[in-house]
């Protein structure tokens, strides 16, 4: 279960959604009983010493109005569609439940910044543009290629990396219904290769809980 602090106050965690249950147990030993509130992205949790959390339905789970239909909601095997992009390298995979069933990822060089001065900085920021749009292109064939005919059945496009590496390849106008489809959470991967593929089935899955703690 990951952790980070969250902007604002409070801290963020990523809860598997097997575990959701177990854990509000736990935040109910911790601060007492919560009211349980529905909201437009999940349920709120609200607790006598004043601790909240709100539970963040995954991407393509469907709402619901209490912690056992919104914990079924969560468990429920969904079909998502995932796109990384961070500078040159791109994975693209569609998700049932758990597993990956497609899957392609592709690397192409983009050189980095160069500290040189004059003519040399300004060809070496025209190769670098040049390869740089080269790979966006890359990527959204990937993503016409593997994404685009699974649009009628996926619940959700969840993207994770760089955010103007995923808008660039969602600008694409052939990509607009995956667009429509576009989780609003940005997935923090690194440079995406298999593996970080398929760790972020897992991450797309989970429950996002913002937890605020009672004020001293």
């Amino acid at each position: 279960m990951s952790r980070w602090p969250a902007a604002g106050g409070g801290r963020w965690v990523d809860v598997d959604p097997g575990r959701v249950t177990r854990w509000v147990a736990g935040f109910a030993e911790r601060h007492g009983p919560p009211e349980t509130t529905p909201r437009d992205y999940g349920l709120l949790l609200s607790a006598p010493d004043g601790a909240t959390a709100e539970l963040h339905s995954p991407p393509g789970a469907p709402g619901a109005g209490d912690l056992g239909g919104f914990v079924a909601a969560a468990k429920a095997p969904r079909r998502l569609g995932l796109l990384l992009a961070r500078k040159g390298a791109v994975a693209v995979g569609v998700a049932v439940g758990e597993k990956l069933t497609a899957s392609k990822v592709d690397t192409r060089y983009v050189q980095g910044r160069t500290a040189a001065g004059g003519w040399s900085q300004q060809r070496f920021a025209r190769r670098r543009d040049n390869q740089a749009k080269a790979a966006t292109a890359d990527a959204v064939e990937l993503a016409v290629r593997l994404l685009l005919p699974e649009v009628a059945v996926l619940a959700a496009l969840v993207c994770g990396g760089d955010r103007r590496a995923v808008d660039a390849v969602l600008a694409d106008r052939r990509l607009a219904p995956l667009a429509g489809l576009r989780a609003e959470r940005l997935l923090d991967v690194p440079e995406p290769r298999r593996a970080v593929l398929d760790a972020a089935v897992a991450a797309a899955r989970a429950v996002h809980v913002l937890i605020r703690d009672p004020e001293t």
